[in-house]
């Protein structure tokens, strides 16, 4: 659902259901699943009328097609800004049916866990488990104090990352030997998009959108007793498995 949210497709997504499942409500709370039994909120809407049950013709782009198939309710939701400032990071105990999607308010049974900082992403996932997007690792990046988990540990290491650009496939391969390890690297992007790489460059001259489609993630963490040549070669070993100097973002 985040991936859903990040790509712009989620108020899309919850405004049709299979049944009638917002019958006679006025307003719509959602949330994310989190660990546990932990939820986290998305946002607030108004209901403001339903239609159906009626065929769904999602858009050509829409992720899941074949959501299509059969005929829903469609909810005419509106998102309730007021309580814009809390989405991502209200966290509540969503109680013991965590399979039940759908549930009734009642008073008192959906007690707040924690109110997370303004700024925050996630917790850190771990270095193999490291995926971000760009629009993430700019919030990351400008939020020190919100996300200093991710700070503290990227800030730890040298390392070879990759930058994937999900609408063509391309990949480009790039390293972290700076004093602030790779937290110090990919803060160039964040204030530059590029990162100074020359095809990167390029794609945004085609596409000046484009870092909305970009992925970081880690290919490998390397001790920051290294040397700065070391660090290169260990690069230039991933872009000739990865094979991106020919089929990809680097140029070198």
């Amino acid at each position: 659902m985040r991936v859903m949210k990040r790509d712009g497709w989620f108020e899309y997504y919850q405004s049709y259901q299979e049944r009638d499942v917002f019958a006679d409500c006025d307003v719509l709370v959602s949330f994310f699943a989190g660990a546990g039994s932990h939820s986290v909120l998305e946002g607030v809407y108004v209901v403001n009328g339903v239609e159906g049950p009626v065929q769904i013709v999602p858009p050509e782009d829409y992720p899941y097609p074949e959501h299509a198939s059969s005929s829903k309710y469609l909810y005419c939701l509106e998102r309730d800004s007021r309580y814009d400032a809390l989405c991502d990071r209200v966290v509540i105990d969503w109680g013991k049916g965590t399979r039940s999607w759908v549930q009734h308010f009642r008073p008192l049974t959906k007690p707040v866990i924690e109110v997370l900082p303004s700024g925050y992403v996630s917790e850190f996932p771990g270095y193999l488990e490291c995926v971000v997007s760009y629009d993430e690792l700019k919030i990351i990046v400008e939020n020190p104090t919100a996300n200093r988990e991710w700070h503290r540990m990227l800030s730890a290491t040298y390392g070879i990352y990759l930058i994937l650009d999900k609408e063509t496939g391309m990949q480009y391969v790039g390293s972290a030997y700076g004093i602030r390890g790779i937290i110090g690297r990919w803060t160039t992007y964040a204030e530059t998009r590029h990162g100074g790489n020359k095809l990167l460059i390029d794609l945004l001259n085609q596409r000046p959108n484009a870092y909305r489609k970009w992925q970081f993630s880690i290919l490998q963490t390397l001790p920051m007793s290294m040397t700065k040549n070391e660090v290169i070669a260990c690069e230039q070993l991933h872009k000739h498995k990865l094979g991106t100097r020919v089929h990809g973002l680097n140029d070198n």
